[in-house]
């Protein structure tokens, strides 16, 4: 039995938790995508069944980069068109499967979630009319604000997007990026968003370079009750290369598992980097095995079969 089978459509309760509708604390650990519009060929049912049942992955996210070569604001409406459809094949061989699904506005080189907010106001009205009766579907409506981004800009996004997606989803549960490419939760801390309680607050990190300043920040937004969920992490260093730091990484498991905190590592593809899930020289799109697979890959899915 899958984990949305037990415990189906989730909720955060006032404890800022993920529950089921018992206020079973349900706690999520899958793994990301790279960018849809480069590494569609992932998205398919053989690999999501192999996550699932040899993996013991109960959410996958599905990053749509925004700005970047073929986002979806860059490219035109045959590029936003095969998005669409990549995200659709992706929501429903998850639901077939019983897993949890992300929808990912994967902003990096916008850097600014106000920069496209029109587009994201579209986007997402189209998302929640789509998957509203969905269960297992969460909306992550910016992934990491950056440089010249406060946390201001981000609340002002997020009161404008919220209420569109809950015209058609009331209950879906909206994931919100933080910023410094989503690490100052103690800012949405000190001045959460009030126009939803059904919202996380994103956290990502990268173990060889956010260590000790960061948790802190996660133990105290924990302690106080602010909903979180790290939605990508990578044991390297942030620049999703240069050595693993496992030493690190199982400090931030272990954290993470202290508080009941959901988390997704970064990221599904073959490309020549640290943080890919499999060597360059692999090209296939499933039934992998180690050989297929980089270090932090084969560390991180048995880190899953402990949970499991």
């Amino acid at each position: 039995m899958t984990k949305y089978e037990k415990h189906g459509a989730l909720h955060v309760n006032n404890k800022g938790k993920l529950v089921d509708h018992n206020n079973e604390i349900v706690v999520l650990h899958g793994l990301s995508t790279h960018g849809l519009a480069w590494y569609p060929q992932y998205i398919n049912r053989d690999f999501f069944e192999q996550m699932s049942e040899e993996w013991k992955v109960d959410v996958i996210r599905l990053a749509m980069y925004t700005a970047e070569k073929d986002g979806y604001c860059e490219g035109d409406d045959e590029n936003k068109n095969k998005l669409i459809e990549l995200i659709d094949k992706g929501v429903r061989y998850a639901t077939e499967l019983g897993l949890y699904v992300i929808i990912d506005w994967h902003i990096l080189l916008d850097s600014n979630p106000l920069i496209h907010k029109d587009e994201a106001i579209k986007f997402f009205e189209l998302m929640a009319k789509k998957y509203h009766a969905y269960g297992n579907v969460f909306y992550e409506i910016c992934n990491e604000p950056n440089v010249d981004c406060t946390w201001a800009d981000i609340k002002e996004y997020a009161q404008e997007v919220i209420p569109v997606i809950r015209k058609y989803d009331e209950y879906a549960v909206i994931l919100c990026g933080t910023p410094r490419w989503s690490q100052d939760v103690d800012e949405a801390l000190a001045d959460p968003i009030t126009i939803d309680k059904n919202l996380m607050y994103v956290l990502h990190f990268y173990a060889d370079t956010h260590k000790d300043e960061l948790r802190k920040k996660f133990e105290d937004a924990a302690n106080n009750g602010l909903p979180l969920f790290i939605t990508e992490f990578g044991c390297c260093n942030a620049n999703g290369n240069l050595d693993n730091n496992f030493a690190e990484s199982d400090k931030w498991i272990e954290l993470a598992d202290r508080y009941n905190v959901g988390y997704i590592m970064w990221n599904i593809s073959n490309r020549d980097e640290t943080s890919a899930s499999f060597i360059p020289e692999c090209d296939k799109t499933k039934k992998f095995v180690k050989e297929d697979m980089r270090d932090a890959c084969r560390w991180f899915i048995d880190v899953l079969k402990d949970h499991a």
